[in-house]
């Protein structure tokens, strides 16, 4: 078989800007060789790979903006980068891109206790955040399954949440400020320590923007006092459908756990497998968990319980100890790790009202039969944020292409019922084709208008969030092969 023949106008534009790169950078900090660029072909969307024309790693803002200025003055697009585990395709090359990781950005700038915020550069990983606090009594709310792994910046991009989200709020409920980087290289401060900035929000259309507006380097967190405690209890139902029920119920009660998470039998099985977290081999498991003064959780909790007795529960137990209710939430957040010893699987990522539940379910059942592909259902239940896993093989000809069809009926159906495309992954390039369905052409628009002015010749994460029938005007260059 012969090689094909490189062009050589792409191999001089490549040499040009790998150059003027490298004057900026220190000589570790541009990965051009193509062996090399090979790690950054994909995120955790595995099912699409390109690699990009070249990465960098810069390590301030500095060189963040020196990549930008000189992407921009040579017409280079550019996809920032924080740890890859953007489920969405977030993260995702185009073969003429410069791929901008800020993995080496992870330092802590400034902690205020009085003030309540921490200053961190965005390739921190989450965890580490609450790492960071924790020893004098504060944390991180956001806690996204991934947040072993995944960056600040990516949780900004995508306005992540976790499942603790339910009392705490998701990504843009914790973000204060940040430091971003327009395409053309200017640096602006957005927000800061105080609760709300005058004027546009500007904050808020910056988070969740996809790397869409421009590269976040610094992000001023909040961070909140610890609990005096928290318990979770375990509750285990003969059906998927009266486990939404009872979710239903306990947020119509008016009480406020910290999470409450849903299983059901397929993941309960792998999980209890990979963790051995002493769950009961059931249909469905719930996972609540209160917060606050013994006095407070026993309170909470006997409310919770007498509801979920309600609806004959199989297994209901509280945690004693703190090492059960860590093995509890260990089983939970192993879910997907877990799932994917057994099987290829596609991780979906739609928002339904709470009180849906019992339908939507029913019906990711009846589209289980329909297609013939398996699901696994873990998600955050008390915001309606479902995490649909559909089980595929993908040494199997035709199989991704059924499992991407039934994951698009599944995220119609969640608007459907008045809910949404995406709660914490982003639309990526996984959702971008559907975003006609949650939005009408002037929605579109108007969202397209605004990108217009933060980057005007569309070069920041190219073929991503936009419908490429819809954006196609917008774009200066055609979108390579993905």
């Amino acid at each position: 078989m012969e090689m094909p023949i490189p062009n050589p106008e792409v191999l001089a534009r490549k040499a040009r800007v790998v150059e003027r790169l490298s004057a900026v950078l220190p000589a570790n900090a541009v990965i051009h060789d193509e062996r090399e660029t090979r790690a950054y072909e994909c995120d955790a969307l595995t099912a699409y790979r390109c690699p990009p024309m070249v990465a960098v790693l810069p390590a301030t803002t500095k060189e963040v903006s020196d990549v930008l200025r000189i992407c921009h003055e040579e017409g280079v697009p550019v996809v920032p980068r924080g740890s890859g585990t953007s489920l969405a395709g977030g993260a995702l090359p185009t073969a003429d891109c410069v791929i901008l990781g800020v993995a080496r950005m992870n330092d802590v700038l400034e902690t205020d206790y009085d003030n309540r915020f921490i200053r961190v550069q965005t390739g921190r990983t989450n965890l580490s955040v609450t790492g960071a606090v924790e020893e004098d009594g504060f944390f991180y709310a956001p806690d996204p399954s991934s947040q072993l792994a995944c960056a600040i910046a990516g949780n900004i991009a995508m306005n992540s949440g976790g499942a603790h989200c339910l009392k705490y709020g998701v990504t843009t409920n914790n973000l204060m400020g940040v430091k971003m980087v327009m395409m053309d290289g200017e640096i602006v401060d957005i927000g800061g320590a105080h609760l709300d900035a005058a004027g546009l929000d500007l904050l808020g259309l910056i988070c969740g923007s996809e790397g869409q507006l421009g590269v976040v380097t610094e992000a001023t967190l909040r961070i909140l006092h610890k609990p005096e405690g928290a318990r979770p209890v375990l509750m285990g139902f003969d059906d998927s459908e009266i486990a939404g029920a009872c979710v239903t119920d306990i947020i119509k009660a008016g009480v406020l756990p910290v999470a409450i998470e849903f299983m059901d039998r397929p993941c309960i099985e792998a999980t209890e497998a990979f963790a051995k977290a002493g769950y009961p081999m059931c249909e469905a498991l719930l996972i609540v968990e209160v917060e606050g003064s013994d006095a407070e959780i026993d309170h909470q909790l006997d409310l919770i319980m007498e509801i979920a007795r309600l609806h004959n529960p199989v297994e209901l137990r509280q945690s004693k100890s703190a090492e059960e209710s860590a093995a509890i939430w260990l089983g939970r957040k192993s879910a997907f790790g877990a799932m994917g010893q057994i099987n290829d699987y596609m991780c979906l990522d739609g928002t339904i009202p709470v009180s849906s539940l019992p339908h939507v379910l029913r019906r990711i059942g009846e589209l289980s039969e329909e297609y013939g592909l398996k699901v696994g259902n873990v998600f955050h239940a008390g915001d309606g944020n479902m995490h649909p896993l559909i089980l595929f093989d993908a040494n199997k000809p035709g199989d991704l292409e059924l499992c991407e069809a039934m994951g698009a009926d599944i995220l119609r159906l969640c608007v459907e019922v008045g809910g949404c495309l995406t709660g914490e992954h982003g639309v990526g390039i996984e959702k971008r084709d559907l975003m006609h369905v949650q939005y009408a052409p002037a929605d579109l628009e108007a969202q397209m208008a605004v990108k217009d002015i933060f980057d005007p010749q569309w070069l920041l994460n190219p073929a991503k969030v936009f419908p490429l029938d819809a954006s196609d005007a917008r774009r200066q260059m055609p979108i390579a092969a993905e």
